[in-house]
Order: structure tokens, then sequence, then C-alpha cells
């Protein structure tokens, strides 16, 4: 009994402990933007050869900068795309080498596949970078000292774009009806992982095209998440 009540004691310290201090109190990461002085659109789990381009020249038409996190597996086969975000003007992070939990991970192993995936995008851009978000925002204890080196980023606002259910009138409504100066909104570039729907980013780009052109006349500034984060950062970006 004593053993199992050690184990079931070390899986809440990994992984229930972190998910409260960090989603429900924000210990340890950025979820919003205190100062509330625009709106920061994030995309997570490409690039994807056929979604990410799309979202590009979106968001190149409305002249909105945004902020990628990219799963280094995914970076490491389309580059050209990676090269493109930077050259845009566009903010990368990472989200994991493999798009897995950190939940069903070792520290160690989540530490070297963030090593890993900061070199290959360093190795396309020349810029290594240093914002992080986990798969479902789902940190380990361990993530926790990851601090020195990268940000945690998690996200305000969601709106279930990773399935086609709704489609485009679902990314409309929501974002149009509930997000606001400061939000940090997590949306997605593909729809290649597990739970997602593989054509649900077209449904959410479709709806951005609304989306962007409403939020525009209403006078709202869109910003990238190292312009939410401030200086701290950069002093820690110097010292990589």
């Amino acid at each position: 009994m004593r053993v199992l009540f050690l184990i079931l004691a070390i899986i809440l310290l990994y992984t229930v402990v972190p998910y409260i201090l960090s989603t429900w109190l924000g210990i340890g990461v950025l979820r919003k933007d205190k100062a509330k002085c625009g709106v920061a659109f994030t995309f997570d789990d490409g690039p994807d050869p056929k979604y990410t381009a799309q979202l590009l020249d979106l968001l190149k038409k409305h002249r909105i900068k945004a902020t990628f996190f990219v799963v280094g597996s995914k970076a490491e086969k389309n580059p050209e795309l990676i090269l493109r975000m930077h050259h845009e003007g566009h903010l990368i992070g990472i989200h994991n080498y493999v798009h897995r939990s950190n939940w069903l991970m070792m520290p160690w192993t989540v530490r070297r596949d963030l090593e890993k995936s900061a070199a290959i995008i360093e190795g396309i851009t020349g810029e290594r970078p240093i914002y992080y978000r986990p798969p479902w925002g789902l940190m380990n204890f361990f993530d926790f000292f990851l601090l020195g080196k990268f940000q945690l980023i998690l996200w305000s606002k969601m709106f279930g774009d990773w399935r086609s259910k709704g489609g485009s009138k679902k990314i409309i409504h929501g974002i149009l009806n509930h997000v606001k100066p400061g939000d940090i909104i997590l949306l997605h570039d593909s729809g290649e992982t597990w739970g997602a729907n593989e054509d649900a980013p077209s449904y959410t780009i479709e709806g951005l095209k609304h989306v962007f052109t409403a939020l525009k006349k209403q006078g709202v500034q869109f910003t990238r998440i190292d312009e939410i984060a401030g200086n701290k950062l950069h002093i820690r970006q110097s010292h990589i």
C-alpha cells in the first residue's frame, strides 16, 4: 500500500501539480498580455506543406505578424516554410520535436528534443528560439527548470479549431464574440496530430479571412509573443 501511495504521489507531482500551477494559476508561464496592448495569434503543430503556406499568404495580405510553435521534425522536413515565416516577420517557437505529451516523456527526453528542435530552427533562420509551448499545454514538474533557457507560453482563448465540426463559423463567432485585447489565441495550421481532423485548418483559415478584416476595422492591434513578454526574455536570449 505504501509503495502504491508513493507511486501515485510521484505521478501527481510529475503531472497534475504542474498542470494546476501553470494552467490554473499561471505560475512560470505566459498566458495573457496583462498590459492588454493587443491580440496575439499563435499557431501550433506545423509547419504543414498544405496549410501553412495558405496561412502565411493570408497573414501577409493583412500585414499581420503571428507566432508559430512548430514541431521540430516537421521544421526539419519543411525548412522553406520556416525560412518564409522568419523572412516575413513572424516569431518562431518550439512545440516539441514530435507532438507528444510531456507527461509521457522523461525530463531528459524533453530537454534533448527541445535542444534538437532549437538547433534545427537556428540552422534554418540563424536565430535560436526561446519560446516554448508544450503539446496540449501539459507540463511536467521538471519543465519549470527550463525557464533559464525557454519562456513557457500557454494561451487565454482557444476555440477547438483542431476539429472540423462547426466549420469556419465556429472560428468567426468564437473570436469576434469572445476575444479581447490582451488575449493569446491558440489556433492550428496542421491537422496531422492525434485527435485532430486533417482538414480542420482549412476552416480555420477560411474563418480568419473574416476575422482579420473585422478586427482591423475595430482597430485591434496584432502582437507577437515576444512583444508581450518584454525585455526580460531578450536578456535571457543573450545568455543562451
